[in-house]
């Protein structure tokens, strides 16, 4: 199995938490449900945090449940599955 640290933009990956709106994406109210434990997404962008340069960030557009990409989320290593969690 893949290691989600070796992954790379374009690679499918699964929430292994529900995500919510911290404020962040302005359109959407606060603690709005981004992403279900489960949810299919692609990661779109991976970087790293000014403060935590060791630490890697991956943006991840994960399907709602018509199948469309929603907003850009940033994600943990550790928040994220290369295959469908049970």
């Amino acid at each position: 199995m893949q290691a989600v640290e070796t992954l790379e933009e374009g690679d499918i990956v699964y929430a292994l938490i529900d995500f919510y709106n911290d404020g962040s994406i302005k359109h959407l109210d606060e603690g709005a449900l981004l992403a279900s434990r489960g949810a299919r997404g692609v990661i779109v962008r991976i970087g790293h945090v000014e403060h935590l340069p060791d630490k890697t960030v991956f943006l991840v557009r994960f399907e709602d449940k018509d199948n469309n990409l929603g907003d850009p989320v940033g994600c943990w290593a550790d928040e994220l599955g290369v295959t469908l969690a049970s």
